[in-house]
């Protein structure tokens, strides 16, 4: 009886197999598809622009020529160039955020009292764009780098911050009262239980965080300084170089794609188990 039980479960397997496979072709084809999709489009207005007299000094962002200005953006290292300083904004605006935002999140999380009295201002705070701040970081900073670095720490803590809150307030409170039974302080109870248990969420805000954050640094590198993707955008929509400005957009969107996909495999992998 127990050997066609046995012998059941390996035939079950087996049909299984193929499925499996098949699931795991199709994860790899449903992106590839997405992809092709997205280039047929973009070939697809590139033969508009070329086409059409009225859109034909736009030519430079068909396919072809904004192509060629990506390969000599790598060969001659503008790329590299661009995107460090950009980079080096985003890690410093990212790191003001994460200090700011999740401390706030875990004080909100676990006080329904502070939450009331700080969700109000907070939303109303969150609503206003980044960039509206502009005029303030231009006067409130002695030079450029630090009012962008503002910018992007004032888009990029709210996602942070509220994430981090949602986190706490899901956290189960028997292990809170498990903690304070085995004699844990408020602080250990903190840093053995809750932060393990929402580190998750933090780094999904911190994720989302990121996403604001590279939306808001290319018209904030339109202030004074010389240097970063925002100021090379700048400079080839002034002197009309259309195929290099293409050529930065589809660089703008393979490093950001990249930042977010390196920190969702992060988040998605992270498994936190709550010390006790």
């Amino acid at each position: 009886m127990t050997g066609n039980v046995i012998e059941a479960a390996l035939a079950v397997e087996e049909s299984l197999v193929p499925e499996r496979g098949l699931g795991t072709v199709l994860d790899w084809l449903a992106p590839l598809a997405g992809l092709a999709a997205l280039l047929g489009l973009w070939y697809a207005a590139g033969i508009v622009l070329e086409s059409v007299p009225a859109y034909s000094a736009f030519a430079g962002f068909a396919p072809g020529p904004a192509l060629a200005a990506f390969r000599d953006l790598i060969a001659t290292g503008e790329a590299w160039r661009a995107t460090g300083p950009s980079l080096a904004r985003i890690g410093q605006g990212l790191g003001c955020a994460f200090l700011l935002g999740a401390p706030l999140g875990l004080l909100i999380g676990s006080s329904p009292l502070l939450e009331r009295t700080l969700q109000p201002p907070f939303q109303l705070l969150r609503m206003i764009s980044p960039l509206a701040w502009m005029p303030v970081a231009v006067l409130a900073f002695p030079t450029w780098d630090g009012a962008i670095v503002f910018l992007i720490a004032a888009a990029a803590i709210w996602p942070i911050l509220f994430a981090t809150a949602a986190g706490v307030k899901r956290v189960d409170p028997v292990w809170l009262t498990l903690a304070r039974n085995l004699g844990a302080s408020r602080l250990g109870a903190l840093r053995a239980v809750v932060i393990p248990a929402v580190a998750q969420d933090i780094l999904t805000g911190l994720r989302l965080a990121l996403g604001v954050a590279w939306i808001v640094l290319v018209p904030a590198e339109y202030l004074g300084v010389t240097s970063g993707l925002g100021y090379a955008i700048n400079d080839a929509r002034d002197t009309l170089s259309y195929d290099r400005l293409a050529a930065l957009v589809l660089l703008i969107g393979l490093i950001g794609y990249a930042l977010d996909a390196a920190l969702g495999r992060l988040a998605a992998r992270a498994r936190w188990i709550p010390a006790t």
